[in-house]
């Protein structure tokens, strides 16, 4: 809208999965190798070496593109690169672009690595030994972030540490040596104030949240006048499932993309809501095999009782008027649509910045409560419960 030429550039198998990138003026979509271009070689690869490998193969295809570019009279005047890729900022500081990282996560999650990574101070180094039985981490005007609140990937028994610690490490020695770093976090200053105050020596910018206006501006899918479906997809089942129900009574649940239930989790989760005794939507992706248990008891749900769906537009359930609750992973954009949305949140988290995210929804802004997991991981059938009882009953924590 303000007139910019933007090149959307992913891996060639990321580009693959977009099947039909949608046609705009002044926005063209490009992509580059990561070393795995295909369906079989990316259910073979190995996270440990991907990284590596994204920057080996992806460095030289972005180079090419980006020289491509400017033989052809539309020079790139500034590149923003994400939470994998922090070598882009070295490869346009070489031609001399100007970048900005974004941080799809929390300003707080962003803060916290900066205090875990950073030259001056910072917790890791890549060389000393870090105590983590009893790391915890403070950050000026918010309560201390103990063990369970900090980003699962810090600790060394978490599968992604190996990968992922040099790579945010390495975010931030990049943006240590850049006099006018610019990072672009995916918040509102109304939100985090004090963490984007709190890294020093960086340009924080908030441009969040980054979520579709219409949703900002009040959209309310169950008002038919408004247009219907901002997708223009075709009507679904759950959204006319909706309709019927009263006002704040049904639980909207979904656990993101990338999180993986166990059977044992499934089960926890649809006993749990059948026990809550509230009407529910469920999602369940169809790329999860289910297990005979689960479908036993999936197949035994009433209409009356709730309905599960592989997918569904997620903003247009929050925004409806029947949805009183959103049972979640609390991963970031998850956790951003369930405040635009104004749902009060029951948080399950998983992994990485999920954990940090459940301690802002909990303890600093009180939207919601954080479910306690068994020994195991698993939130049990009578947590799920209470903590609906907690956010629905009507009781003084729920008003709150």
């Amino acid at each position: 809208r303000a007139g910019a030429q933007v090149t959307f550039a992913t891996t060639v198998y990321g580009l693959w999965c977009i099947k039909n990138p949608p046609a705009s003026i002044g926005l063209s979509f490009a992509s580059f190798s990561d070393g795995y271009d295909d369906e079989k070689s990316m259910k073979n690869r190995d996270f440990a070496c991907f990284l590596s490998d994204v920057k080996c193969f992806g460095s030289k295809d972005l180079t090419k593109l980006i020289q491509a570019s400017s033989n052809e009279g539309r020079p790139v005047t500034f590149a923003i690169y994400t939470i994998l890729l922090p070598w882009v900022a070295e490869l346009a500081s070489e031609m001399n672009v100007p970048s900005a990282f974004l941080v799809i996560q929390c300003a707080t999650s962003f803060a916290l690595y900066h205090r875990y990574f950073n030259s001056h101070d910072g917790i890791y180094d890549g060389v000393r030994e870090v105590d983590y039985s009893s790391i915890s981490i403070k950050l000026p005007d918010l309560s201390l972030f103990q063990k369970e609140d900090l980003p699962t990937f810090f600790f060394p028994n978490d599968p992604l540490f190996p990968s992922v610690v040099p790579s945010f490490h390495e975010h931030i020695k990049i943006l240590e040596q850049e006099s006018t770093a610019c990072v672009l976090v995916n918040t509102f200053n109304e939100l985090e104030e004090a963490s984007i105050k709190a890294v020093d020596g960086m340009n924080l910018i908030p441009i969040g949240p980054l979520i579709p206006s219409a949703f900002c501006d009040g959209y309310d899918s169950s008002d038919k006048s408004v247009g219907g479906n901002l997708f223009d997809i075709p009507e679904n089942d759950y959204l006319q499932w909706l309709d019927s129900k009263p006002e704040s009574s049904v639980v909207y649940a979904s656990f993101g993309s990338l999180v993986t239930l166990k059977k044992e989790e499934k089960m926890e989760i649809l006993h749990g809501l059948k026990e809550a005794g509230r009407s529910y939507l469920l999602v369940l992706r169809a790329d999860n095999e289910q297990e005979e248990e689960v479908k036993a008891v999936v197949e035994n749900i009433s209409s009356e009782e709730g309905m599960i769906v592989p997918w569904c537009s997620q903003m247009e359930v929050l925004c409806h008027r029947s949805i009183g609750c959103f049972l979640t992973h609390c991963g970031w954009n998850s956790t951003l649509e369930s405040i635009v949305a104004g749902v009060p949140i029951v948080g399950c988290p998983h992994l990485s910045d999920q954990t940090t995210n459940a301690k802002l929804i909990e303890e600093v802004w009180g939207i919601g409560v954080r479910a306690k997991a068994n020994e195991e991981g698993v939130v049990e059938r009578a947590e799920i419960r209470r903590c609906l009882d907690t956010v629905m009953g009507g009781g003084e924590k729920g008003e709150e």
